[in-house]
């Protein structure tokens, strides 16, 4: 299965600004765990700004 180029480059784009990750350490993660960094920086910035 083939993984969007712009969903990709949304996510990388989403950790490093977040986590300040290198470009190569970002694209070295598997997808399931690249996607569950996103998850986890979500619920960070959710629970920051006050949301449910």
């Amino acid at each position: 299965m083939t993984y969007a180029p712009d969903r990709l480059y949304e996510e990388v784009a989403y950790v490093a600004y977040h986590f300040h990750w290198p470009l190569t350490e970002i694209l070295d993660l598997e997808h399931p765990m690249r996607q569950r960094f996103v998850g986890e920086i979500a619920k960070i910035n959710r629970r920051i700004s006050g949301e449910r």
